[in-house]
């Protein structure tokens, strides 16, 4: 096994405590590597005016690989009432950094796997035919473009006038706002490019013929939002005549997906969908199987770029706590999925097992786990730390 530098990002709140852990697990599981840590986050963004250094974004085009914790984002104001008194009023505006990282590097793909863990007191159950309950298995890939849509960066409040002018241009806009004070008028785009498109359907038909799933289901709203939804189902139906003749292509609108997610969710495998709507069919298809806390996530792209994460938020509140008490699974899930971009499969085979056989086993629970309410009391009550999770974890490795 070559030894690699892997970028450590931490970021904010709970996100170095889970970060710190995996490390702790890979290590225990023989991963070698040297962790170089790189700045980013709330901290920096107050004191520096840059969530994102240009010191961070060197370290990962030096090393390629970065293993991220989670972060903060505050609304507009909010977060220009933060920075440091020598900032305020020089026109900074807040970007999240996560999403500067994707755009920067390009990284387009992001792809979220949700699969039940056996024996995982918080997987969903319904009432079967026969009115007993029953517990489907979740094993569900989802490909969500990452660098486009209503994530894109686009918007304006009261846009300029060469922006007003060319949004009267279309009938519907003056229709509907023709008549409303261009000062009163928010605007926030939604753009797909074709490149985009055709990457981000390659990789969920790639992954659904890799991996065996019989289907691809593009979750998007074609019957409404025609050019945007319309051409990616269009280039779906192109592809997979063309290029996947044997793997179905099913079409739902992100609505009725939702309704249809405690319904049959057994019967998805690979979905792919736009920014927005992959973000919520992917935070959708984790409640299923335990919430935030198995929740993982890899961003990919064509500058050899990636980086992991889990896709919780970086919970501030717990990371004060004197025993920390959050879930770390989605963490050393999303570094298990790091192993596997690297060729490092077999290692993660092995983690992922141990994880597996510490939830069946169900003798050490976070206190998501054991549906207990986040208060620091929860270690006295019976529920495990962040750390007694991991050490259960390194125990059956």
């Amino acid at each position: 096994m070559k030894k690699r530098t892997i970028v450590a990002l931490p970021g904010d709140g709970i996100g170095r405590i889970v970060l710190d852990e995996t490390i702790r697990v890979l290590t225990a599981a023989g991963f070698e590597a040297d962790y170089v840590e790189g700045d980013i986050g709330w901290e920096f963004w107050c004191k520096e005016g840059r969530p994102l250094p240009e010191r961070t974004i060197e370290l990962l085009e030096e090393h390629k690989i970065g293993l991220f914790g989670a972060i903060t984002s505050k609304p507009k104001d909010e977060a220009n009432n933060e920075l440091i008194p020598e900032l305020q009023g020089k026109g900074l505006v807040y970007k999240s950094p996560i999403v500067g990282l994707r755009q920067h590097f390009k990284m387009d793909i992001c792809l979220r796997p949700c699969k039940t863990y056996k024996g995982n007191p918080l997987n969903f159950i319904r009432r079967g035919s026969n009115g007993h309950p029953e517990e489907p298995e979740v094993d569900v890939a989802i490909f969500r473009q990452n660098t486009e849509g209503l994530y894109g960066g686009v918007e304006w409040s009261n846009p300029p006038e060469e922006v007003y002018d060319a949004l009267m241009t279309h009938p519907q806009f003056v229709k509907n706002f023709g008549s409303v004070p261009k000062e009163e008028i928010s605007v926030s785009t939604r753009i797909f490019t074709k490149k985009a498109t055709e990457r981000i359907l390659r990789a969920a038909f790639e992954y659904a013929h890799k991996y065996g799933y019989k289907a691809v289901t593009v979750c998007e709203k074609p019957n409404v939002i025609r050019e945007t939804s319309g051409m990616m189902y269009k280039m779906a139906l192109q592809m997979k005549k063309a290029d996947y003749p044997d793997i179905e292509l099913w079409n739902t609108n992100i609505d009725a997906q939702m309704m249809w997610l405690t319904k049959n969710p057994e019967n998805y495998g690979v979905i792919v969908a736009g920014n927005m709507f992959g973000d919520i069919i992917s935070d959708g298809f984790a409640g299923l199987i335990g919430g935030l806390g198995f929740a993982c996530s890899a961003q990919m792209g064509e500058s050899g770029v990636a980086v992991f994460e889990p896709t919780h938020g970086s919970a501030p509140k717990y990371a004060d706590y004197k025993v920390s008490i959050v879930n770390p699974i989605a963490m050393i899930e999303s570094a298990c999925m790091m192993l596997d971009y690297i060729e490092e499969g077999e290692m993660a085979v092995k983690i992922r097992k141990a994880v597996a056989e510490v939830i069946a086993e169900g003798k050490v629970r976070t206190y998501d786990m054991l549906k207990m309410a986040g208060r620091p009391d929860v270690i006295e009550k019976g529920a495990a730390s962040t750390t007694q999770m991991a050490d259960a974890i390194i125990s059956k490795l």
